[in-house]
């Protein structure tokens, strides 16, 4: 792919070659996101981070990569706070801020609100995630959290667990992990499975993967574990929610009985699926995870900026 002026939307539009370019990317910012480094990369350009929807790693780690290469940002935090709530479409609205950034990030509810923002925009759209939809740049750097931490991808077995059916980042990452040679187990209560289309998919790529029914099962099998969080802002039935939000959890006793050293991930936030007596572990990765976020931002900045 040439990264330069393209919309980041889906992990769907990705190669296992712009997987690998992208970290590789990534991988040269590390002195800078860690501050040992300055660049001025991306001096004299603007990004419009536009949150309409709740976030804190997403929304932090695109705006620190902004200016950490040199690069200023403009913000609307809250649909209440825009002219969303003036009744402007998300069309009207991406056309009127390509005049005043050169890169727009957005996080909205609605699936499909990031491709509406790209259709109205002449300048990059970046989907900060959309709903249940796609999270498409935290299943980059959930790529490149696992090559750092494993030191490859081709080989590992990836256990996802927790909410499998509303979980945007699982599904994203998916996306991203049939392009190469992985079994994922799936762990989750029956009401929360992998969507069936995700499971045909892979099925039709010849990536293997099975489902079962405990953690325990899972764990002992598996070289990472990415557990998730129950989303309770997609359930309609908040019965349900609460029943089913500490259905699987992640303990240090558990973790040690069934594989001690297993790497733990998580896109964070945790709602109590992850004990915090897990954090003291050598294989809890989750905050490493969040960190990586800034310099895959960076790396994804650059590139459709044309300055890589």
């Amino acid at each position: 792919m040439d990264f330069k002026g393209q919309d980041i939307l889906s992990t769907e539009q990705f190669s296992k070659e712009d997987i690998l370019r992208i970290c590789d990317v990534a991988r040269t910012f590390e002195a800078i996101s860690e501050k040992r480094q300055t660049s001025e990369l991306l001096k004299g350009n603007v990004m419009a981070s536009l949150f309409y929807e709740p976030s804190t790693r997403t929304r932090f780690s695109f705006e620190t990569a902004m200016k950490r290469l040199g690069g200023q940002t403009i913000t609307a935090v809250g649909q209440d706070y825009s002219s969303l709530a003036k009744g402007e479409s998300l069309w009207d609205t991406a056309k009127m801020v390509e005049a005043y950034a050169d890169v727009i990030v957005v996080r909205h509810p609605t699936e499909g609100s990031a491709a509406e923002m790209a259709r109205g925009a002449n300048v990059p759209v970046l989907n900060g995630g959309d709903g249940p939809g796609q999270h498409p740049t935290q299943a980059l750097l959930d790529m490149y959290t696992l090559m750092k931490e494993k030191g490859k991808i081709d080989g590992l077995t990836i256990m996802m667990s927790g909410d499998l059916k509303y979980g945007r980042t699982v599904h994203s990452l998916c996306m991203l992990l049939r392009h190469f040679d992985v079994k994922i187990i799936f762990s989750s209560p029956e009401e929360l499975k992998m969507p069936t289309n995700y499971l045909d998919d892979l099925r039709g790529r010849g990536v293997a993967f099975e489902e079962v029914l405990t953690l325990e099962e899972g764990l002992k099998k598996s070289d990472v574990v990415y557990a998730t969080r129950v989303q309770g802002e997609r359930f309609e039935d908040k019965e349900q929610y609460e029943r089913l939000k500490l259905a699987f959890v992640l303990s240090r006793d558990l973790l040690e009985k069934n594989h001690s050293g297993i790497t733990v991930m998580h896109p964070l936030p945790r709602v109590g699926e992850i004990a915090v007596d897990v954090d003291g572990l050598p294989g809890a990765a989750y905050f490493r995870q969040a960190a990586n976020g800034v310099q895959v931002r960076m790396a994804l900045l650059a590139l459709v900026l044309g300055k890589v």
